[in-house]
């Protein structure tokens, strides 16, 4: 499958943007199984790949990485809060000192089986509540751009939030993401649900179209959003997450 999708704004002056599709993974746990990932790896680019704190085990890892490598999928880390009941999704006071100790722990594991196999670090995308704790604050998220500096990789987030101003202001490469299967709030945050709930498939290509062709999104109270991305996110834990995924392929095309 050609998963490269390079889409000609309206201008004929505006240069063409590569948009890639990317998904959670390895959120997995010993003998039990969550997710779809071998479904979504016959679509997606860039596979998050859990790394043991909110999701995930050494052996999940080594698999994941494995996989995607063989896929041809870019690989990058999605730590997350330790937080194995609450799934990362319940927040924590945390310092700016432990926010970058916890994530030089997860992608500094990550990393490891990367080397092993043979693959580079793509990105850093964090999971959750601490993706969200990085969106608000300033001090955290310079925190996480200090180990996006480390490993010399671009970081994953929400366009206008101290996501994209700490990374301007370091340096350090960002990465917009538009996503299709979570709701967001009128100032253009993320509604997390605690529990997946299946998107429709023609929904999501919808708002993919909408995005590339008006640069808008509908925050879930009708508010019209206008949000840069670069990368759209399709999160693996819905059952009908690889329909999802194929939609948003098409829509590209």
């Amino acid at each position: 499958m050609d998963r490269t999708t390079v889409t000609q704004l309206s201008s004929e002056s505006t240069p063409r943007r590569t948009i890639s599709i990317n998904s959670d993974l390895g959120e997995s746990f010993g003998l039990h199984s969550f997710g779809n990932d071998a479904a979504l790896l016959e679509t997606i680019d860039v596979a998050n790949v859990a790394c043991g704190f909110h999701s995930g085990d050494p052996e999940t890892m080594a698999q994941t990485v494995e996989l995607a490598y063989q896929k041809n999928v870019k690989i990058g880390a999605h730590p997350g809060l330790p937080d194995l009941v609450g799934f990362g999704r319940r927040e924590m006071k945390l310092t700016a000192s432990e926010v970058e100790s916890l994530l030089l722990y997860q992608v500094g594991a990550l990393n490891a089986f990367l080397r092993r196999t043979g693959a580079e670090l793509n990105h850093l995308k964090p999971h959750g509540s601490l993706y969200g704790m990085l969106a608000r604050n300033a001090e955290l998220m310079t925190a996480a751009a200090k180990v996006c500096e480390l490993f010399q990789v671009p970081f994953f987030g929400l366009a206008g939030t101290e996501h994209q101003k700490v990374c301007t202001e370091l340096g350090i490469p960002f990465i917009a993401e538009l996503y299709v299967d979570l709701n967001y709030g009128s100032e253009g945050q993320l509604l997390i649900k605690r529990r997946p709930e299946p998107t429709n498939p023609e929904a999501a290509a919808q708002r993919v179209r909408r995005a590339l062709e008006e640069g808008v999104v509908l925050a879930e109270d009708g508010t019209e959003l206008r949000l840069d991305f670069d990368s759209i996110c399709v999160h693996s834990d819905a059952n009908n997450s690889p329909a999802v995924a194929l939609a948003v392929r098409d829509a590209l095309r």
